[in-house]
């Protein structure tokens, strides 16, 4: 007997009880559908997490101040001064695996005003012109600040996305002037719009502007040497010599006083962010920024560190890692529905091959042999699986797309576990088929035919 005729007759015996089919067919659909849906939902939460790895920068690499005492109390980590713009300058200068680095000073609870609408951001950061590229933030509309506006201590700023909705009405807010605290800004672009991080807090709810503006003119200045002022006794210089009656030098013009600050070398700052020149250069690139540091910081071998080192990427790995264990387990879990429904086939093969001992026993005697009832019965267990797998793979995905649409649960579409879903429920039906498929091959067809 051709293969061609075993599979009609295998399908013309499944045909004589589609009910029992249908329900021998039903632990293979619920197992698919849950590895589906389980395969899914996992790849869509590890494409989330990385989309977050994008957003903070793939590479990037934040190093904080250490932790003071005041009065025996610890202030936590962040709480010391020992982070300087020097610091930021020499990593990048002496570490060759850092590809980029930006100074970052931050402002809390400030209040941003625009005519009469007024709101307080999660983050007001200073920053350098390379903070957006280590950061992946592009610039939608209008321009970024550059280097002239860093050195020149400029009332520049960039604003997000919910800042600009919150003062603006969602307006463009280009050329407009905005005051935080008691400094005017002109905001001369806005970011594009990147939505919460992996925390849940709302990275449009920010504004950027240059490092040296936001420690001199917003937080107030933090340094490790005095600062000089003019003495107002010889603001006019002309008085020195009242017998000539003529002013030497020209009164200070405020503007100009207010415009021309210099950033004294020892400036305190809060951050420093850099990225690595590649994600397999970012443990060299933590060696030499740690060392470095220690020189300068003179910290004797035996000391602990007085700065902290945060990779976002070591971080990022673990929460895809943690991802993909609980993926597995639910994996896990779903092939042992697999497992379950597989011995549910086995059981019915079982019991057809029992009601059909008569029939298998006038096929030998008509010259059936015995590999063509062996490949008859395999035929019909592998149907079974085969039309349960495309059932649960259709079950499955719909399940996962009503799972996105109710509960907003990132997904994404697995072909590979659709080729392997379909290639379980074949190999299903082969392992937990053969065993009935061998027995009724066995059979003794005078006694099949005595059978009753």
């Amino acid at each position: 007997m051709t293969t061609l005729n075993t599979m009609i007759v295998a399908l013309k015996a499944l045909r004589r009880n589609p009910t029992r089919a249908m329900l021998t067919t039903l632990g293979i659909v619920i197992g698919i559908a849950a590895v589906i849906t389980m395969m899914e939902l996992g790849r869509g939460s590890s494409t989330s997490i990385q989309r977050s790895i994008q957003k903070m920068g793939a590479n990037s690499v934040l190093v904080m101040p250490g932790w003071r005492r005041s009065s025996g109390v610890s202030l936590g980590s962040g709480s010391a001064n020992n982070l300087t713009a020097g610091d930021a300058e020499a990593i990048g200068r002496e570490c060759p695996s850092v590809a980029i680095y930006s100074p970052v000073v931050r402002g809390s609870s400030l209040q941003v005003i625009y005519g009469s609408n007024n709101w307080v951001p999660w983050r007001i950061e200073g920053t350098s012109p390379e903070y957006l590229t280590i950061r992946n933030w592009e610039v939608e509309e209008g321009r970024a600040f550059n280097e002239r506006d860093v050195e020149r201590n400029a009332r520049v700023c960039l604003l997000g996305a919910t800042v600009i909705r919150e003062l603006f009405g969602g307006l463009s807010p280009l050329d407009c002037e905005i005051r935080i605290g008691n400094t005017t800004f002109k905001v001369i672009g806005t970011l594009k719009s990147k939505g919460a991080n992996m925390m849940g807090m709302d990275e449009d709810d920010t504004i950027i502007l240059p490092w040296t503006t936001m420690r001199m003119r917003v937080t107030g200045l933090r340094s490790g040497t005095p600062t000089h002022t003019t003495s107002t006794a010889a603001s006019k210089p002309g008085e020195l010599y009242p017998a000539t009656g003529i002013a030497l030098y020209p009164e200070e013009n405020t503007l100009v006083t207010e415009d021309a600050m210099h950033t004294p070398k020892l400036t305190y700052i809060d951050q420093i962010i850099f990225s690595a020149i590649s994600t397999d250069k970012i443990d060299q690139a933590l060696d030499e920024v740690n060392r470095l540091l220690r020189e300068r910081h003179r910290l004797k071998p035996d000391s602990t560190d007085d700065f902290r080192v945060h990779n976002s990427a070591d971080f990022m790995n673990m929460l895809d890692t943690t991802s993909t264990l609980l993926t597995n387990l639910l994996l896990g879990v779903a092939l042992i529905s697999l497992v379950v429904g597989g011995v549910g086939i086995m059981n019915i093969m079982l019991v057809s091959v029992t009601e059909r001992t008569r029939e298998i026993g006038l096929r030998m005697a008509v010259g059936a042999r015995s590999r063509d009832i062996l490949k008859q019965f395999l035929i019909e267990a592998m149907v079974l699986c085969l039309a349960g797998g495309i059932i649960g793979i259709l079950l499955g995905h719909g399940a996962a797309l009503f799972i996105e649409y109710q509960f907003k649960w990132p997904i994404e579409s697995s072909p590979d576990a659709v080729v392997a879903a379909v290639a379980v429920s074949a190999a299903v039906g082969l392992v937990f088929g053969f065993y009935p498929a061998y027995k009724a091959s066995r059979l003794d067809p005078i006694e099949a035919l005595r059978y009753e």
